[in-house]
Parts: structure tokens; C-alpha cells; sequence
């Protein structure tokens, strides 16, 4: 006789879920973040140049790029559990092979093959979150997923002080912490969901609905590449401790942490466009603030806090620019379009750190913040100019803080969004108007922004 599942054990299956599936995030997030402040820092002491350390950046750039279009072929031939198996034995030996790294090319090898193995084990979460979900819980889902995995990604820079950066040590705690993550995924009480859809693109068709926030993803990535590659370099350069320069790290992403929701809520209430725009405008101001921060005999905690206002500013506008782009194009397109924006995203991230680091090198570490301050001031002129060509109502609602992890975060936007679709732009119909009027193909821009002339 097969026993019944109590109205209670059902209750608990889904919580198991989202427990497991975000104890394996908070772990992985954890070690990527302990790395992220680490590397920088052990290929400085390995003797490597500030341009040399740009080109590795630029190389988890590209590998993080194939990783998100290789990845769901992946999942669809083996599994979710045992293609995550793999690519976090791969993300752990490769850990481990930095401790042997020797010379440029070495690191840019194994950074690009850890950035595709990321980008792997978060397509794996990513979807795991997106089919735990229900219209009952789906709120509650992804924002204990989000908090979960900016808390581990606020507190893993602390890990520099438990150990010399030039041993062996932190890379041992990282590969761990890599390698525990497989337990929460392998025991979870759930199925597996279903794979991932193939990664479909549409940057030149998005781009003419949603200018504004094509050239905003590849902007963050042009700034937040190098930012987040060369912070604790940073740090050390304008004379703080390794210690000290891993919290530059940490105030970056516990900016992040607080002015998300403030900000996603600002951005459901006026032009989305405005919040970026307002953002870039922002960061600059706060780069200038950084910069004079490093010139002037102020304590390291001046220059901490300077990064966090950084971090709360730069880090939250590609959450702005998937919402603003999800506001123009139909229901069926918002995969393509969040995928779309992530490829934009990371050539931005691999572009970005080649100049940044050339300039450092040429004028001091002071370049960095002046490089992506015009780049942050062009943008804001950009956005504004495209806000002057078309206007547009605010949105109404529809705002989640995706993460740049995986095209499978398209899902998680449909949170406040009915039944997945996407929400009302500016002089839309409503209802089935709406529903009859929108394109067949997932690939081209709603009619709505067409007739508008050059989009947003």
C-alpha cells in the first residue's frame, strides 16, 4: 500500500526546496565573492602588472559569456544535478590550479574556464529558483534567493584576513566551500525542474525598443568589470592593507544590498529611464568622490563608505535597465531579451578592464574612477537624450533585482508581472487588444514601440 502525503508534507516540500536551493547559492556566491577579492590581490604578489591583471578580468569576461549559451545544452543532455556536479568539480580544481598559476597566460586561462563553469552553476540555480516558484510564493522565493546570496557576497571578503594572501589556504576554503555546495542540490526532496530553454538573442531588434537599455547593460559591464576585478588592487595602491582593500569589496556589494529595493521601487513610479539616467549620474559623482577619498589623508573608512555609495549606485542599474527593456517587448520575448541583455552585459565586462587597467598603469590608480566616471557621464547624456526623443509614463510596477548570473533570470522577472507577461508601456492597449496586437515572433520589438519611432 503506498502511503499518502499529508496537506502538511506537501507545505514542506516546496520550503525544502528553496532552503536547499539557497544554501547551495549562498555557498557558491560565498566562494565567488572570497575569490572576486582574492585574485586580484594573488596575482599582484605573483608579480603580475595592473594591465596584466585587467587581461585576466577580461578573460572571466568571455569565459562567463560562453558559459551562459553553453550551459543550457548542458542541462538538457545530463540533468540538473549531475551537470552541476560537474561544472562545481571544475569550478573546484580549477580553484586549486590557481595556486600553481605562473605568468599571464596561466591565469587568464583558468579565470576564463572558472567564469564559464560560474556561469554554468548559476544557470543550474537560477532555474532551480524559477521552478520552485509559484504565483503563491514567487515573491517570498526570490527575495530570500537574492538576500541569501548578497549577504554571502557582502560578508566573503572578510575571508582575506583568515589567511596569508600568497598561501594556499583561501584557495583551499574557496574549492570547500565550492565542493559542500553539491550537498544541498544532490538532497533536495524535489525533482529536478525542467531544462533550460536554449539562449535566444535579439540585440538588434531589442536595441531599436530599447536603446536606453541595451547600451545601459554593456555600460555596467564596461564599469562594473573593472570595478569589481581591480578594487582590492585598488585598495593596496593607494596604500591600504590587504585587509582593508578586501572591505572595499564588501562595502561594494552591501551597497548593493541596501539601495536595491529603494531604487526598484523609485523605478516603478517615474521613467524607468530616469532612474538610469539619474544612477549613471550618480556613480560618477560617487567615483569623484572615491578619487578624492584616495587623495586626501582620510581614514580607510572614508574610502569604504565612498565604495558602498558606489556599489548602491552602479551596481543596481542593470536590475533598472532588465526592467525597462521587459516593459516594451511581448511576454515571449522577455528570455531572449534578459539573455540579450546579460551577452551585452558581458562584453562590456570584457572589454572593460583592458583600458581601465591600461590607464591606472600609465596614470595611477586614481584613472580607474576617472575612466569610469566619463563613461558613467556619457551614459547619463545618452539616456537623457533618448528620454527628450520619446517620452514615457511611468510603468506601474513590474521591477525585480534580477541578477547578472545566467539567462535563466529571465524567469525570475515575471514575479510582478500577471501570468509572465510584461508590462504595459506608455499609450498601450490593454486586455486583448494588446494580446492581438503583439508580434509573432519572440524576436521583434511590440508594435507599440515600433510606432513610436526609435523606441526608448
Amino acid at each position: 500500500m503506498t502511503a499518502s502525503v499529508l496537506p502538511a508534507q506537501k507545505a514542506a516540500l516546496p520550503a525544502a526546496a528553496i532552503a536547499t536551493i539557497t544554501a547551495a547559492a549562498f555557498l557558491l556566491q560565498g566562494a565567488n565573492g572570497l575569490l572576486q577579492a582574492l585574485l586580484p590581490l594573488r596575482m599582484s604578489a605573483d608579480g603580475l602588472s595592473i594591465t596584466e591583471i585587467g587581461a585576466v578580468a577580461a578573460g572571466y569576461g568571455i569565459g562567463f559569456a560562453l558559459g551562459c549559451m553553453l550551459a543550457p545544452p548542458l542541462v538538457r543532455t545530463v540533468g540538473h544535478i549531475r551537470a552541476y556536479a560537474s561544472l562545481a568539480a571544475v569550478s573546484a580544481s580549477v580553484v586549486l590550479a590557481f595556486d600553481v598559476a605562473s605568468g599571464p597566460l596561466a591565469w587568464l586561462v583558468l579565470r576564463g574556464v572558472s567564469g564559464m563553469a560560474l556561469a554554468g552553476l548559476f544557470t543550474v540555480i537560477d532555474s532551480w529558483v524559477s521552478a520552485t516558484a509559484t504565483s503563491a510564493n514567487r515573491g517570498r522565493v526570490i527575495a530570500l534567493y537574492l538576500v541569501a546570496t548578497k549577504i554571502a557576497l557582502v560578508l566573503s571578503p572578510l575571508g582575506i584576513g583568515l589567511a596569508p594572501v600568497e598561501s594556499a589556504g583561501l584557495l583551499m576554503l574557496m574549492a570547500a566551500a565550492m565542493s559542500l555546495s553539491l550537498i544541498p542540490i544532490s538532497a533536495t526532496p524535489t525533482k529536478e525542474p525542467r531544462a533550460p530553454t536554449r539562449v535566444r538573442l535579439a540585440i538588434p531588434s531589442l536595441f531599436r525598443a530599447a536603446p536606453s537599455a541595451v547600451v545601459g547593460a554593456f555600460a555596467v559591464g564596461l564599469i562594473n568589470g573593472p570595478v569589481i576585478a581591480i578594487a582590492s588592487v585598488y585598495g593596496v595602491a593607494v596604500g591600504l592593507a590587504p585587509t582593508e582593500a578586501a572591505l572595499l569589496l564588501l562595502a561594494i556589494q552591501a551597497g548593493s544590498l541596501v539601495f536595491q529595493w529603494p531604487l526598484g521601487w523609485l523605478s516603478d513610479r517615474v521613467d524607468r529611464r530616469a532612474v538610469i539616467a539619474g544612477l549613471f549620474l550618480a556613480t560618477a559623482l560617487a567615483c569623484g568622490l572615491i578619487v578624492a577619498a584616495s587623495l586626501v589623508s582620510l581614514p580607510p573608512l572614508a574610502l569604504v563608505l565612498a565604495f558602498g555609495l558606489y556599489g548602491g549606485l552602479a551596481l543596481c542599474i542593470y536590475a533598472v535597465c532588465v526592467a525597462h527593456a521587459c516593459d516594451l517587448v511581448a511576454p515571449d520575448a522577455i528570455v531572449p531579451t534578459v539573455s540579450s541583455l546579460l551577452v551585452c552585459w558581458a562584453i562590456g565586462a570584457t572589454l572593460g578592464p583592458l583600458p581601465a587597467t591600461a590607464l591606472m598603469e600609465a596614470a595611477g590608480p586614481q584613472a580607474l574612477f576617472l575612466y569610469v566616471g566619463a563613461i558613467c557621464l556619457a551614459l547619463a547624456l545618452f539616456v537623457a537624450l533618448r528620454m527628450r526623443v520619446q517620452a514615457r509614463e511611468a510603468p506601474g510596477a513590474g521591477f525585480v533585482n534580477v541578477l547578472a548570473t545566467s539567462a535563466v533570470s529571465a524567469e525570475l522577472t515575471k514575479a510582478k508581472r500577471p501570468e509572465g507577461g510584461a508590462a504595459p508601456a506608455a499609450g498601450e492597449e490593454s486586455g486583448e487588444a494588446r494580446v492581438a496586437a503583439e508580434p509573432a515572433s519572440p524576436h521583434e520589438p511590440r508594435p507599440d514601440a515600433e510606432r513610436a519611432g526609435d523606441g526608448a
